[in-house]
């Protein structure tokens, strides 16, 4: 199983410049513990450093010699798909062909004013701008007209990427027409588990597969992957002490926006729990909890998003180095004898 780290370059109470360091620094050690992915998302809010996520990854590529580079994701709705291509395929051509692009709706709304769309539009833009996106990377000139858009009328685009397709993931973070749409067009699937129980979530792998076994893919080669809050430390009581402040104070946050409860300590315990959402304790507690995840889910790729809020960085750096040294060598060879003996 791929297991690599996302992070939204949270600002918590330190200058953008140094959180770009530090976002750099975050880069150069998950390639140096031979994790698989890096992922960074895009947002349009004072409270994250990254809105241009192509052009952070361009720089994560600088430090970076062997780890998948990714959005995570790219607000695709309120993008131009031929200026994303065009990114993505210039960053795989620096990276020599490492590059991914995690397309979503966005779980944040502030890009649409920006860019001049209407969120009556919300669900149509997506489906809109996806499929002009799979035409750009699938042919090199691309005739395509919608609602949205100016029309491409056997246009060229370039550069092409080293990888033949650029691999272009979807992330949901639970609505089950996004799940069944990545499904029949035969796309990798993302799963955000952000709160609640993850058993809740499998009905979603579900739907996905069964909507690609009816489109005429093969399920079993489709990636899943599984994305969740964690932080891992020598202690649950260590792991706690530098994360759970800063993880409650940003869900509360979120939640004043969108009409949510503040998050307490029964809350935050309920997460932590061994069939929360949250894999945040020792190392043995976080391998548990994503052991457990596979058991439920059988995906290929899981993604830890460490850096919350006003996580202090030293202490991200701290849990990324036990998550790549202790945690992932116990992951990866319990999912490998699992699926040896179901090949078996």
């Amino acid at each position: 199983m791929e297991l690599g780290l996302i992070t939204f370059a949270d600002v918590g109470d330190i200058s953008p410049e140094e959180r770009m360091r530090n976002l750099l620094e975050e880069a150069k050690l998950a390639d140096e513990l031979g994790l698989d992915v890096f992922g960074i998302g895009e947002h349009h809010r004072p409270d994250f450093a990254v809105s241009a996520p192509a052009v952070a990854l361009a720089a994560a590529a600088s430090v970076t010699s062997r780890v998948r580079l990714t959005s995570a994701v790219t607000v695709l709705s309120s993008a131009d798909p031929v200026r994303v291509f065009q990114e993505f395929a210039t960053l795989d051509l620096l990276t020599g062909g490492r590059a991914e692009i995690m397309a979503g709706r966005g779980s944040f709304t502030e890009s649409f004013p920006l860019f001049g769309y209407d969120l009556e539009d919300y669900d149509d833009l997506f489906l809109e701008k996806l499929g002009l996106l799979l035409a750009l990377r699938s042919s090199e000139r691309v005739t395509w007209s919608g609602r949205h858009r100016a029309p491409l009328d056997d246009v060229g685009v370039y550069p092409r990427p080293v990888q033949d397709p650029l691999p272009v993931w979807i992330a949901v973070g639970g609505t089950p027409e996004s799940v069944v749409r990545a499904g029949a067009l035969g796309l990798p699937l993302t799963i955000a588990i952000i709160g609640g129980s993850p058993e809740r979530f499998v009905p979603l792998a579900e739907l996905y597969r069964e909507a690609a076994a009816r489109a005429g893919h093969d399920p079993d080669t489709l990636p899943l992957g599984i994305n969740t809050h964690a932080f891992v430390d020598r202690s649950a009581r260590d792991a706690d002490a530098a994360f759970a402040h800063s993880y409650v104070a940003m869900m509360s946050r979120i939640g004043r926006e969108r009409g949510w409860p503040p998050m307490g300590t029964a809350q935050y315990d309920a997460l932590r729990s061994p069939r929360g959402a949250l894999a945040v304790g020792s190392p043995s507690e976080v391998a548990e909890k994503l052991l457990f995840e596979h058991e439920l889910f059988g995906h290929q790729r899981f993604l830890a998003h460490m850096s919350v809020g006003a996580v202090a960085h030293r202490d991200v750096l701290r849990s990324m180095e036990i998550f790549g040294t202790e945690v992932a060598p116990v992951v990866r060879a319990e999912v490998a004898r699992r699926t040896d003996a179901a090949a078996a």
